[in-house]
């Protein structure tokens, strides 16, 4: 594009259930049907206008401004309004196993993202457009990591934040929020229980509620993940995504961005097979899917240490479900066994510490190449959303004693240990 302001393309704002029509320019939250709003363009006037080198031209001082260079596919009116906290785009790395066919297995590490997790995306966009309604304070219920994100962008933004996480959300999350500068709250109960309370509360403290599917802007956010794919495959998309699903808000905003890429014509292969992966004490998608329901019934008593991925009942349940069946996907549950397995393996393997939530995934790979939902050829990416170090890992307990002739004693007997 050749205007230093470049043309937005938002026509409207939808209802995903109804498709009733909602004026762009204003805050929303749910529709009138209590249903996520989704963001519209002018697909036709894009596709007019734009072409896939418009991407590259929108660097800043000399570097990748990461996923704001898709601003001709997101909402923000004024670049102005974009929040720069060095976004960039996260690699994807080849970390097939030994054995397996080359290249058919891609971490895409969202750890590389400010806060260290992926939730910068969709919050940096919920910030923004936040900011350009004229909201003040923001609110959210969060398991940890977006609650982080919203407290570093709304820094970014001088706004006010409020995060109201579970009691038991990991301690270095809650830290980091407090840190930079939220307002944080622990309660009893799961992050539905903070929601609902958050809800109670919003009228007498006038704050914006920028929870997951409540506002319509955190979709986008997360839709540059498939922009991203999309670039790094050279203008084409991998067979199978494996993505870690509690809210969704991630799998439902790279659908809708390989669908209006397809419709704007720079995508004309295939789609990839959109894999929803949940931890078993808390599968209310995977239970959905298999039972052929098109909501979720609630989970009560959900448990699992993927903290991110704990979610007992998604707004956007249908949105998931849509997307993973017109994929030819599937919806999948690990055990937490089988996470705490896979992230040892894995950091072992290739020396990448990944978050549980990404290790689920990982041994979700492992269980559908088993049992042949993956085929041996079919390329794969795995999504790691956050960095391993915001979580509790194991403790090490091995010490040497100062003589260094019983040091070394112990030191061989170790050697003789890793060895076997």
């Amino acid at each position: 594009m050749t205007s230093t302001t470049p043309r937005n393309y938002v026509t409207h704002l939808e209802c995903s259930e109804s498709g009733e029509r909602y004026e762009k320019g204003v805050a929303h939250n749910l529709s009138r049907l209590g249903k996520p709003l989704l963001v519209r363009y002018d697909l036709e006037a894009m596709a007019r206008d734009l072409d896939p080198g418009a991407l590259r031209a929108t660097s800043r001082h000399g570097r990748d401004r990461g996923f704001w260079r898709y601003r001709a596919f997101l909402p923000v009116t004024d670049p102005q309004h974009e929040l720069d906290l060095g976004e960039s785009m996260t690699p994807i790395i080849d970390v097939t196993p030994p054995g397996a066919k080359p290249q058919t297995l891609w971490l895409k590490d969202e750890a590389q993202l400010p806060t260290a997790s992926f939730k910068a995306r969709g919050l940096a966009l919920a910030v923004a457009m936040a900011k350009e309604v004229g909201a003040t304070h923001l609110a959210m219920p969060s398991n940890g990591n977006a609650g982080a994100a919203l407290a570093a962008y709304a820094a970014r933004a001088g706004l006010q934040a409020t995060v109201l996480c579970p009691a038991d959300t990991p301690t270095i999350n809650v830290r980091e929020i407090e840190a930079l500068g939220a307002s944080v709250w622990l309660v009893d109960g799961l992050i539905d229980a903070c929601g609902a309370l958050l809800r109670e509360t919003q009228a007498s403290e006038d704050f914006f509620d920028v929870s997951t599917l409540r506002e319509p802007y955190r979709i986008e956010g997360k839709k540059t993940m498939g922009l991203e794919l999309w670039e790094q495959f050279d203008l084409e998309l991998p067979d199978v995504l494996l993505y870690p699903t509690g809210g969704g808000t991630g799998l439902i905003g790279m659908w809708k961005a390989f669908d209006e890429l397809r419709r704007i014509g720079w995508l004309a292969g295939k789609l990839p097979r959109m894999v929803a992966v949940q931890a078993t004490g808390c599968a209310p998608i995977v239970h959905a899917f298999d039972q052929g329901l098109r909501h979720a019934p609630r989970v009560e008593g959900a448990t699992t240490i993927a903290a991110g991925i704990r979610v007992p009942a998604a707004l956007g349940d249908f949105l998931i479900l849509d997307a993973v069946r017109a994929s030819g996907g599937f919806a999948i549950a690990v055990d937490d066994e089988a996470i705490l397995r896979a992230r040892e393996s894995f950091a072992r393997r290739t020396g990448l510490l990944v978050c549980p939530e990404g290790a689920a995934t990982l041994a979700a790979y492992e269980t559908a190449c088993a049992d042949g939902r993956i085929a041996a050829d079919e390329v794969c990416v795995a999504f790691n959303c956050a960095s391993g170090l915001k979580y509790e890992l194991p403790p090490v307990t091995r010490r040497l004693d100062s003589d260094a002739t019983r040091a070394k004693k112990r030191l061989v007997v170790d050697k003789r240990r890793f060895d076997r």
